[in-house]
């Protein structure tokens, strides 16, 4: 027999978790969270981590994970989630992806690409080009190499587009092309992915919601937060950890080459562009169920959702 998994997603600050709950009100449910930053330690606030409360209610997978000093990718997640899903099922549980790490969704179910490992020199490289020309230009080189990829990330977005750039100057072929030759994600398990997707019906509602978020965040100790992965020496802008949004921005604050204010209007605008990108994300799959996030019924309509897939008890 088929199982299912179900994975709730949307764009940031739509409500995923709150969903959530009203499905584990429903279901024994384990959340594998699909998310490249709540996988980091000392990082709390500006990820907007589950509480301990939280965690203590449901079963987390995949939270603090990795020092910010490390690094993860697709392929671990896609190993973390197929041991966990097997286990969860076995265990007479519901397994239930959610977050907005999209790339992580998409390369466990539809499978990896071989792409070269990282290498630390043309790393170096990109990042004193970067300092020299800005990452609009080097988004504008990407786009005359790979202009598929470089469509789909912002002139900003330095952290994918070093990857695209250092995929093609260690192979010659462009980011998308690896894409293309994606090896088909396992089969074994017979397993079917039911995606719902909180998007919003109006996006300057969700805006507002953001930069709402990003100032109650900034109240919550935010800055402190950044400050003292600051403080540790180990740590800098080139890192997966420092470079998330809403993080990057404060570091540059205590780098001293903006204003806090400006620190939280730029991730403010950053968090917008993560959104949209999210959202050009999921308008690819044809066939996730889609609720509208300021819905006033969306949890009920979530639940409902599931429920075609997973029997109520």
């Amino acid at each position: 027999m088929q199982k299912t998994v179900i994975c709730l997603t949307g764009p940031t600050a739509a409500g995923k978790s709150a969903a959530t709950h009203a499905i584990a009100a429903e279901w024994p449910v384990e959340i594998i969270v699909m998310d490249s930053a709540t996988i980091y330690r000392q990082m709390d606030i500006g990820t907007a981590k589950p509480s301990a409360e939280e965690q203590a209610s449901i079963p987390h997978h995949l939270l603090d994970i990795r020092d910010p000093a490390e690094s993860y990718s697709a392929a671990a997640f896609v190993s973390d989630a197929q041991t966990l899903i097997d286990a969860i099922f076995k265990r007479g549980n519901y397994p239930l992806l959610c977050g907005g790490t999209l790339l992580y969704y998409k390369a466990l179910r539809e499978g990896l690409s071989d792409l070269p490992e990282s290498r630390p020199d043309i790393r170096a490289q990109l990042d004193h080009e970067a300092l020299l020309q800005g990452w609009p230009a080097m988004h504008a080189q990407l786009a005359h190499v790979d202009p598929v990829t470089a469509a789909r990330l912002a002139p900003n977005d330095s952290q994918r587009i070093q990857r695209a750039l250092e995929v093609y100057r260690i192979s010659g072929r462009p980011l998308s092309s690896w894409i293309l030759d994606a090896k088909p994600a396992p089969k074994g398990a017979s397993l079917h992915y039911h995606t719902v997707s909180l998007e919003p019906s109006q996006r300057q509602v969700l805006h507002a919601r953001i930069a709402a978020r990003y100032q109650t965040m900034i109240e919550q100790g935010l800055l402190g937060e950044v400050d003292a992965l600051y403080e540790r020496g180990d740590l800098g802008i080139t890192m997966p950890s420092i470079r998330c949004v809403g993080y990057r921005q404060i570091w540059d604050y205590l780098e001293g080459s903006c204003s806090l204010d400006e620190a939280i209007e730029k991730a403010i605008i950053a968090t917008r562009q993560l959104a949209k990108r999210q959202l050009t994300w999921l308008r690819s799959d044809a066939q996730r169920e889609v609720i509208d996030c300021l819905d006033e019924h969306r949890a009920a309509k979530v639940v409902q959702s599931v429920s075609q897939h997973w029997p109520l008890t």
